[in-house]
């Protein structure tokens, strides 16, 4: 195990930062854990970090032995609205990598203005009561390939699944498809929480563009208020215009924001 030694004070006692495991840290005072860290890999392989600790001082000897311990570039996630976070951070040598926009989303189709919305002409969308895990799988493979090649897994929900979830998308029961005659084309993950999350909307590239993702979205809301739901929480990168417009345009409205914080 790896320390470091501290010599701020959360009252008149030294603290002591201890790596515990290869992901776990651990700020201790007189045997006491007044503090943790954590690191995770996503499914693009980048590192990030997260510090659990009710003081400033704790939060700095963490952050620091994080940065000791680990190759950067290191990531770390936190609420635009949390700036003694966000400064917490920003004081260990990170800065603003990006902001995903937080949604909530309407479902009504009053409110949407998805009532009346198809899939295009040979399309058809699949229940997920009647998704096939085969094609399911071989749809994820293509979008996997197509995010990595594209702009990046750094675009995805700051809050991703993880890795084992994106190779092996068993859970049949969360998803919703649009099926052509080759195959699935496009889907929506739903993760069924008190608050439904749209956790995922992918089209495929050579599909996008005809409307399937309206209509993905149109028969997962429409579903949500069949069921008494009366909203969905859904996260977007600012960058992303064709998803923001997307929400925008169904009077989804805007909640908060995530910044995503590197160490380079």
């Amino acid at each position: 195990m790896n320390s470091v030694q501290s010599n701020e004070r959360t009252g008149d006692r030294s603290v002591a930062v201890v790596r515990i495991s290869d992901t776990q840290w651990h700020a201790v005072e007189d045997d006491r854990v007044v503090g943790r860290g954590d690191a995770s890999h996503r499914p693009d392989g980048r590192l990030f970090v997260s510090v659990d600790a009710w003081h400033g001082p704790v939060f700095d000897r963490i952050a620091a032995a994080l940065v000791a311990d680990l190759p950067a570039p290191l990531y770390a996630v936190v609420d635009e609205a949390d700036e003694e976070s966000t400064t917490a951070w920003q004081r260990a040598g990170f800065t603003v990598g990006r902001r995903e926009w937080g949604y909530l989303v309407p479902t009504d189709p009053e409110v949407t203005g998805l009532g009346p919305v198809r899939p295009p002409t040979g399309v058809t969308v699949v229940s997920a009561d009647a998704v096939e895990e085969a094609p399911l799988r071989a749809l994820d493979r293509v979008v996997r390939e197509e995010v990595e090649a594209g702009a990046g897994w750094r675009t995805m929900p700051a809050e991703i699944l993880p890795r084992s979830a994106w190779y092996t998308p068993a859970d049949r029961s969360q998803y919703v498809v649009a099926r052509e005659s080759d195959g699935y084309v496009g889907l929506i993950r739903m993760a069924p929480l008190r608050q439904p999350r749209i956790g995922l909307i992918a089209v495929r590239a050579d599909r996008q563009h005809r409307g399937i993702a309206r209509a993905l979205l149109a028969h997962a809301l429409g579903s949500l208020h069949h069921c008494g739901k009366a909203s969905a929480w859904a996260e977007v990168d600012e960058t992303n215009t064709a998803a923001t417009a997307l929400f925008d345009g169904i009077g989804a409205r805007r909640a908060g924001a995530v910044l995503e914080l590197v160490r380079r």
